[in-house]
């Protein structure tokens, strides 16, 4: 099953200093890899202002973390929008290795790679480790980010692509909806759709029957309001009622404590009761 959240371009946008957005990105893309996220999506969510700035950064931010470490220079130039890149924690997922010795790789494990160069071989590629490795496939451009698995390991590493399923998880990817959260569910087809809000039905009374439905789908997406608009206004701007663009509106946070919930904090807390629920 395929976990999908979707994020308001809103999110940052009551926090003036781009090292605070930064921060606040920063736990939005820990809160996806710690609960498996497979796709996260930044959707415009106020048509009465420009946002593709906030979308860009939240999206390049994220992509950013997603990245392993030692491509992040051969993938991504030096901009204003990276300037605090340094505070975003670091995802420690299966496809992040702290690993940077060809010595150290086994045959069968995975990496992330990107093409280097063609030789009369095949493809260099760097996975990370002190000297490229040989793709002996030349299917891929330079430049182009690809899957691998070791299949010789020692002096001279090898890899071949990986067309299959990596068997961990790996990461997320970054997705962008310029126009609407309508257009995003209308289009995509999700086989659920979950809307999260503190005017929507309490976990405990709606568990039950949304277990059904999650069971039997193939993608699930979550989306989250603003911090300002949750989805209820966000969809009435968009003249659509939130209970017919969704299948649930849900309140994952109950009796809370605070007038408001932060998005990447109402994130955190239904991730983590879908985890116990239905061990996304």
């Amino acid at each position: 099953m395929k976990l999908v959240v979707a994020i308001p371009a809103s999110v940052v946008s009551d926090t003036p200093h781009l090292r605070e957005k930064t921060s606040k990105v920063g736990l939005i893309g820990r809160a996806a890899a710690i609960f498996r996220v497979n796709e996260i999506v930044v959707y415009a969510d106020n048509p009465k202002v420009n946002q593709r700035a906030d979308v860009d950064l939240i999206a390049t931010l994220l992509e950013y973390m997603e990245t392993p470490q030692y491509l992040r220079k051969r993938l991504f130039k030096i901009e204003p929008r990276l300037q605090y890149a340094g505070i975003l924690p670091p995802l420690r997922t299966p496809h992040h290795p702290l690993n940077s010795k060809a010595a150290n790789l086994k045959v069968g494990e995975y990496r992330e790679g990107v093409v280097l160069s063609e030789s009369k071989e095949g493809l260099l590629v760097d996975v990370g480790v002190e000297q490229p490795a040989l793709l002996r496939e030349k299917q891929f451009d330079v430049g182009k980010r690809v899957t691998l698995q070791i299949v010789k390991a020692g002096e001279h590493v090898e890899v071949q692509a990986v067309s299959r399923e990596v068997p961990s998880y790996w990461g997320y990817m970054v997705t962008v909806e310029r126009r609407s959260l309508k257009r995003l569910i209308e289009d995509r087809k999700f086989g659920l759709t979950v809307g999260t809000s503190i005017k929507g039905a309490k976990w405990a009374g709606i568990a039950g029957e949304l277990a059904g439905k999650w069971r039997k789908a193939d993608s699930v997406l979550v989306a989250f309001g603003a911090p300002t608009r949750g989805l209820y206004e966000i969809a009435k701007d968009e003249g659509v009622k939130l209970v017919e663009l969704v299948d649930f509106v849900v309140n994952t946070i109950p009796a809370q404590g605070t007038e408001t919930v932060r998005t990447e904090e109402a994130l955190l807390a239904t991730l983590a009761i879908l985890n116990v629920q239905f061990g996304v």
